[in-house]
């Protein structure tokens, strides 16, 4: 994939340097300072300041490339999630026509989705119980899971801002197909994204993080 060419500012809390390489994209974070920036129009403000970037041990970084059938993509950014059995990360990838995807990493568990269109109808989040069907684009869902996360920090560039934002539930719906729906509870009204689960493999990464002893 050739990386598009980065869009540069600066941050307006140190002075560093801020390059976008999404052209879409509404928040990011200082590689410098830690410090959480939202766009509006050509200027960056800054919401606030995180702590540290949130750890993890998985290889995929900022920057790695991959592929996801026959679309190229760039890891562009992250958000991290806790809850009541461990953590997980969710990356945003820049595809090669300009368009946004998410990977889902989760103790070795990987997961591609995009978001669905918006005529979709979603349910209420709170209505929804495991064990219930949904259609989309005439394939029936089927409910497998329901899970209170909580945000941990982001890094990168993101399409919306996460300032503020503290628990959220997310539902994850299988289909026979091995097809994965995702509702997002973090938005009102909540978003739907589809996909599949992948393997390690499928996804062709490059520009990986090294570890000590690999």
């Amino acid at each position: 994939m050739t990386v598009p060419q980065a869009h540069g500012t600066s941050c307006p809390n140190c002075g560093a340097p801020v390059r976008f390489l999404w052209a879409q994209a509404v928040q990011t974070t200082c590689a410098y300072c830690r410090s959480v920036l939202v766009r509006r129009d050509l200027d960056l403000a800054m919401l606030g300041q995180q702590a540290d970037f949130p750890a993890t041990g998985s290889p995929i970084q900022i920057g790695t490339e991959g592929q996801w059938h026959d679309q190229r993509f760039v890891v562009v950014g992250r958000i991290a999630y806790g809850w009541a059995r461990g953590r997980w990360n969710e990356w945003h990838c820049l595809m090669n026509d300009g368009s946004s995807a998410w990977l889902s990493d989760a103790q070795l568990e990987y997961a591609m989705t995009i978001a669905a269109p918006v005529e979709f109808e979603v349910p209420p989040v709170m209505n929804v119980r495991v064990g219930e069907s949904y259609v989309w684009n005439d394939t029936p869902y089927e409910v497998a899971s329901i899970t209170e996360a909580r945000y941990l920090g982001t890094e990168g560039e993101l399409p919306f801002t996460t300032w503020e934002k503290s628990a959220c539930l997310f539902i994850d719906l299988l289909n026979a197909e091995h097809g994965l729906a995702t509702i997002d509870g973090s938005e009102a009204p909540p978003i739907l994204f589809l996909g599949e689960y992948v393997t390690f493999d499928d996804l062709r990464f490059t520009n990986l993080r090294e570890f000590e002893g690999w």
